[in-house]
C-alpha cells in the first residue's frame, strides 16, 4: 500500500500535473490525464472522463495540503507522474 500523500506530493514536484475542474476536463477530453484524483467533497460532475479516476480520502484542502499547495484542490490530472508511483494506486 503507497501513501497517497506522499506519491501526490512527489507528482507534483517532479511530474506533470493540473489543477481545477477546467483544466482536468481538458487534459482528460485530449487523453492526457493518465490519473485523476478527486477529493471526497468535489461537487463536479466529472464523468465520461476516459480516465482512470482515483478518489482522494479526505476534503479539498486536505488535498491541496497534500499536494504542498496553500489552496484547497478539488480535482487533479496527472500527466506524468514523474518519481512518484502514484500510478499503481
Amino acid at each position: 500500500m503507497i501513501d497517497v500523500a506522499r506519491a501526490l506530493k512527489v507528482a507534483v514536484d517532479t511530474g506533470d500535473v493540473r489543477f481545477g475542474v477546467k483544466q482536468v476536463r481538458q487534459v482528460a477530453k485530449q487523453g492526457k490525464a493518465r490519473l485523476v484524483v478527486v477529493a471526497l467533497n468535489c461537487q463536479a460532475d466529472l464523468s465520461g472522463l476516459g480516465a482512470k479516476v482515483f478518489p482522494f480520502p479526505g476534503t479539498n484542502a486536505e488535498l491541496g495540503a497534500a499536494c504542498g499547495k496553500p489552496f484547497s484542490i478539488s480535482v487533479l490530472a496527472i500527466l506524468n507522474p514523474g518519481e512518484s508511483n502514484i500510478l499503481s494506486a
